[in-house]
């Protein structure tokens, strides 16, 4: 459902993405990793239109991000990490209803689409109020019911659980892994190495906005003897910084 095929994204002399090409299925999450700087939230925006690639394209379920843009960005669901860029003075329920409307949804399902994920993301009792006042985590939460109220097939998550105590952190995934079993592709990006073990089937790890490994976990800690997967990273970027 994604194809990602010789991605590269130079910006004046410096290369962010550097011929970057893998696959994501239907019902697969896979971890797009990196250290700061590698390039990974620049790919995420080149696959989500929001930047044009200097070279190379990708495919989202059998649409080419370059000829056809408009129907890409209805079959994806964004949520970057960092300012989740609400509306203060509206309610939790007006965000979301605003975003489906740009979707194409009628008024009955969006209506229906918003119960569902307030109960689903544990906001019934606040879908009402204005975000203003909201917490860093009842925001992020907003911000995740925003990006999917149109279920996309696709969803890209950039540091969905940022900010999120344990618990809210666990809503966040379970619904991840909701999304796996109802047959989302997901590309997942975190620094938790533990998020990326519980819910990526592959891990997809760039460096220098090169790729330098994509697999699946277990093959990766097999080939590294059974170290967990930080340790396993860290040999993978650690002995590249030259």
């Amino acid at each position: 459902m994604i194809e990602v095929i010789g991605l590269t994204k130079k910006f004046k002399e410096v290369t962010a993405v550097d011929n970057v090409s893998f696959k994501v299925d239907a019902g697969e999450i896979v971890g797009l990793l990196g250290e700061n700087g590698a390039g990974k939230t620049t790919t995420l925006r080149m696959i989500s239109t929001m930047l044009k690639p200097t070279s190379g394209t990708a495919k989202v379920c059998g649409l080419d991000l370059l000829k056809e843009p408009d129907k890409v960005r209805k079959k994806i669901g964004i949520l970057f990490g960092g300012e989740v860029g609400l509306y203060d003075r509206l309610t939790a329920r007006e965000n979301i209803k605003y975003f489906a409307d740009l979707g194409g949804l009628s008024s009955e399902e969006a209506n229906k689409n918003i119960e569902l994920l307030a109960e689903m993301l544990d906001m019934k009792e606040y879908i009402d109020r204005r975000v203003g006042k909201f917490s860093r985590g009842m925001k992020q939460k907003v911000a995740i019911a925003r990006a999917i109220v149109h279920n996309p097939d696709v969803m890209l998550f950039d540091e969905p659980t940022i900010g999120l105590d344990v618990s809210s952190s666990a809503i966040v995934q379970d619904f991840i892994l909701d999304c796996k079993k109802k047959g989302r592709a997901i590309i997942f990006s975190s620094h938790s190495m533990r998020e990326v073990e519980k819910l990526c089937d592959r891990v997809v790890i760039i460096h220098k906005g090169r790729l330098v490994y994509d697999g699946r976990v277990e093959d990766l800690r097999r080939e590294y003897n059974g170290e967990d997967l930080e340790k396993v990273f860290l040999r993978l970027v650690g002995d590249k910084n030259e």
